[in-house]
């Protein structure tokens, strides 16, 4: 099959002369240099652990802390340099005290990536939860110091640090979008790994190509985190049909190369997701929305007429959904048109429904958490429900929470208190059951 960019070319010219116009600048790629942003975190780390003269209480040892984290040498990523900010409050002592600390740092220094052609030109990193995120492809977060239990002492801090939390971002997601998510868990003191394919990789999509490549990488990482010791674990979070299709490769790659891992996912958290069969509406309404972004009405929720002061003139309370403007529901009808064409390509139903298939009937044993909304305008809550029905059908265990009225994969930041306490209480009660009973 062709690039996907070269099928959209010609039956969207029309569509972008109408619909991008207005929009231009919110498309172009914007790819900082690696030379100076190698430079420019040199220069800070220099000047960071110059000042620093912090040192950890004798109470912690560090020994216990490098320990911990010693499956850091073996990660899959090229570190040059480490930028640790040191903040100087004295409520972050510890971790001024542990960024700063020489054994700390070799562990960050002696990462590197075996198996990677050309680790000047991977789009990989390692940074802590504080540090500025780049657009690369994945991130690994560490979890907060203040989370950790240096002493172990604690069962649930330690089922916590052996668990690795993987965020799937949504269709035109960047790294500084998912921070807000990881930095929740980093929080809780879960690692985490950020992943996000570009927008243009997609536009590009071939087989064997980009957008496997980063998948590829990062699936030989996971597995490589794994094979250091017994105990360790993945839960998965995945937000919309993009992280929802991308976990489906992944299960598929871990079962053909190694079906063990199946057995070390512990979780699995959708974020409005999923639809199971390809549905050109669903495609082209996701597209459309990645593509206008804040100017798509799939980034607005919907409204009871009673918060609009509407009360005198109706009965009861209706819900008011915002309609597209005309140069969306334009795009709309394009993508449509084009998606019943190209999701009905031979390779391409094929490949989908080999994936849909496995993400339908043969997911890991473990528990489930669903996040939707009635509001969503790009994946229908109907589709949702349907799903989470033949899944507790199939022996699932299975959590759902409908948002009701928030937008697509924005519940989060229009209900954080809601969201986090849903994945509190799956995590205690599903994932990590030792958390509960310690309690």
């Amino acid at each position: 099959m062709g690039s996907l960019s070269g099928i959209l070319q010609r039956p969207l010219i029309a569509a972008a002369a109408v619909g991008f116009a207005s929009f231009s600048s919110d498309f172009s790629l914007i790819l900082p240099s690696h030379q100076s942003q190698s430079q420019s975190q040199s220069n800070h780390s220099s000047s960071d652990l110059s000042t620093s003269t912090t040192t950890l209480s004798s109470d912690i040892s560090l020994s216990k802390l490098a320990a911990s984290l010693s499956f850091i040498s073996r990660i899959q990523v090229p570190v040059p340099t480490i930028n640790l900010p040191i903040p100087n409050s004295h409520c972050n002592s510890l971790y001024s005290s542990v960024a700063s600390s020489p054994a700390l740092l070799k562990l960050y220094h002696s990462a590197h990536l075996a198996k990677a052609p050309n680790p000047a030109a991977c789009k990989h990193d390692i940074i802590s939860s504080s540090t500025s995120v780049p657009d690369v492809s994945y991130t690994w977060h560490l979890p907060e110091p203040n989370a950790l239990d240096v002493s172990r002492t604690s069962d649930c801090s330690s089922a916590k640090m052996r668990t690795v939390v993987v965020l799937l971002g949504w269709l035109g997601a960047k790294q500084k979008h998912l921070k807000r998510y990881a930095d929740w868990y980093t929080s809780q003191g879960f690692h985490v790994i950020t992943f996000t394919l570009p927008m243009a990789d997609i536009l590009k999509y071939q087989p064997g190509g980009k957008v496997e490549d980063h998948i590829d990488l990062l699936v030989t990482h996971l597995a490589d985190w794994l094979e250091e010791e017994q105990g360790k674990n993945l839960l998965f979070h995945t937000f919309s049909n993009t992280g929802w299709l991308t976990y489906g490769v992944m299960l598929e790659k871990f079962q053909k190369h190694d079906p063990s891992v199946m057995g070390r996912i512990r979780g699995c958290v959708v974020d409005s997701a999923p639809v199971a069969a390809p549905d050109p509406q669903v495609w082209a309404s996701g597209f459309s929305a990645a593509l206008l972004k804040k100017h798509s009405v799939a980034t607005k929720g919907t409204t009871d007429t009673s918060e609009l002061g509407m009360d005198a003139l109706v009965d009861s309370k209706e819900v008011v959904a915002p309609k597209p403007a005309v140069t969306e529901a334009a795009l709309l009808l394009v993508l449509e048109k084009f998606f019943e064409v190209v999701l009905n390509l031979p390779t391409v139903n094929r490949r989908l429904s080999d994936v849909l298939g496995l993400l339908s009937a043969r997911q890991p044993s473990c528990p489930q958490l669903y996040i939707y909304s009635s509001a969503d305008r790009v994946i229908p809550a109907g589709s949702v429900e349907s799903f989470i029905k033949q899944q507790r059908r199939a022996g699932h265990e299975v959590r759902a929470c409908n948002f009701v009225s928030t937008p697509h994969v924005d519940h989060f930041r229009n209900d954080p208190k809601l969201y986090t306490s849903e994945l509190t209480h799956f995590l205690e009660d599903c994932v990590l059951t030792c958390c509960k009973q310690s309690r």
